[in-house]
């Protein structure tokens, strides 16, 4: 009896940490000491890859749309809007039209288990690092911290529940766990402490969440540049005061509200922590379209070998039918698209236009490519099979073809692993090229370059106000210039 007392009295002196409490201290905790190599070179490959495709991102029609719904918004407080040298937002919303951009054409990086972690949390450190006072200046070792913090969030709610190792059905992560990796970064640059941060987290998991009916459409990328901006929203409001539910991590009826078999744990403690991303590298896409099609072009691309010889075109009248063996992924299964963001998540199409073409590059989602009548007269041929061991996980999926010709003949290909997922990383000259290709359609090729410089040595960059003035686009050389 006396025995039962003192372990209840002494668990009232020293109560259990809540899951959501030892978030907060490790994103308050967490300094440049903890980073390891691979993380800082991993985040770095990130970062430039993101940047590119944000820059190509700005030339896109949902872009536009959402900048001109942003500019009803003014502050004495603004940020760069990427490669628009005058168009200038409130921090919040240049990361909301940053984001946007950033995903408008599904060309950012993917992780395991799903979601894209890069598209809510660079916007929201590069509008703040613009914002913020010159003095004490913000380095690049801060931004690959605040950044890695937000990426870790996200991972860590993500190994939280089995349901998320699988290509989502009901909702997109990236609106769920990137508005609280987005907070995350947010509190890490702004210094929050980690009560605030605790707050910052509660209230971020209000703002979370969009449905996945929304995906292959225009709206989809509204979902990376919500996430980024409701992120920073909710930091504000809690350096403000308000407050929210401070276990909103824990329980079911907080961020347990997305994920079956929601279990959350505590977080391990600063003098032993290890990053996710030291153990998980995420895929970085060749073309802009939703993952899985990546498995599909690849052995799409085998197949075409067995049917096309030297320049010839593929003999389309010769083919009698085209089996497409791939996981049950409802949202990817869109067998006429017709528009750039259904072709982007379209099986179908992906496999059509790559046994057409030989490959696929970023024009071959514009409408002119998407409808023509080759591709139409081949995706009529297409039937898709879900094998059993076929399930819907970035990390185990395949995808088999076989096209039968009318004469009799089946030739079958099948891809385990594209080039450029994280069991086959992208080398370091191609991600590079990949940027390349993307960040010149805003930028002059000497700023590109620059660009590659300064990332590549980013953890040794001692003010990040270089890169915000090269994220601004085209300017005279004496503003870059002074950096150097």
């Amino acid at each position: 009896m006396y025995k039962e007392r003192t372990e209840t009295h002494c668990l009232t002196l020293f109560p259990l940490q809540s899951v959501t409490e030892s978030f907060a201290k490790v994103i308050h905790g967490l300094n440049v000491g903890h980073l390891t190599e691979h993380v800082i070179q991993r985040s770095k490959r990130m970062i430039l890859d993101t940047l590119g495709v944000g820059f190509l991102g700005t030339g896109t029609e949902v872009f536009h749309k959402a900048s001109e719904y942003s500019k009803i918004y003014s502050s004495n407080t603004t940020s760069t809007i990427w490669g628009r040298p005058d168009f200038r937002l409130p921090p919040t919303y240049a990361a909301f039209v940053n984001g946007v951009a950033i995903h408008s054409m599904d060309f950012d990086d993917t992780w395991h288990p799903a979601t894209h972690p890069s598209g809510a949390v660079l916007p929201v450190l590069m509008a703040l690092s613009e914002a913020l006072p010159p003095s004490p200046k913000f380095s690049g070792l801060d931004l690959l911290l605040a950044f890695n913090v937000g990426i870790e969030v996200q991972g860590r709610l993500m190994h939280f529940s089995k349901e998320a190792n699988d290509i989502p059905k009901r909702f997109h992560p990236p609106s769920v766990v990137g508005t609280l990796g987005s907070a995350a970064a947010a509190s890490k640059i702004l210094g929050l402490s980690a009560t605030k941060c605790q707050e910052a987290l509660a209230i971020a998991v209000s703002y979370a969440g969009a449905p996945l009916a929304n995906a292959a459409t225009q709206t989809k990328p509204l979902h990376i540049g919500n996430a980024a901006r409701h992120g920073m929203e909710a930091v504000f409001l809690a350096m403000l005061g308000l407050q929210g539910n401070k276990q909103s991590l824990d329980t079911q009826a907080g961020f347990g509200a997305f994920y079956a078999n929601y279990s959350p744990k505590a977080l391990p403690s600063l003098d032993s922590y290890t990053w996710l991303l030291d153990q998980q590298d995420v895929a970085f896409k060749g073309f802009p379209a939703h993952l899985s099609t990546h498995w599909v072009a690849d052995a799409a691309a085998s197949v075409r070998k067995h049917l096309v010889t030297d320049r010839a075109p593929l003999p389309i009248d010769h083919i009698d039918r085209i089996v497409l063996r791939i996981p049950d992924v409802q949202y990817v299964n869109r067998p006429f698209p017709g528009s750039e963001h259904e072709a982007r998540h379209s099986f179908q199409y992906v496999a059509c236009a790559t046994l057409l073409d030989g490959g696929i590059i970023v024009p071959s989602f514009h409408k002119s490519q998407i409808n023509r009548p080759q591709v139409r007269e081949l995706l009529c041929k297409v039937e898709l099979q879900h094998p059993q061991d076929n399930l819907p996980s970035f990390d185990t999926l395949y995808c088999e073809i076989s096209v039968t010709l009318k004469k009799g003949v089946t030739f079958t290909e099948r891809s385990d692993t594209f080039y450029g997922h994280w069991r086959r990383p992208l080398s370091q000259k191609d991600l590079q090229e990949k940027f390349r290709a993307n960040a010149s359609s805003v930028l002059s090729s000497d700023t590109v370059e620059r660009f590659i410089e300064v990332v590549e040595g980013l953890e040794n960059l001692e003010d990040c106000a270089l890169l915000t003035t090269l994220l601004q686009g085209p300017s005279p050389p004496e503003m870059i210039s002074k950096f150097i």
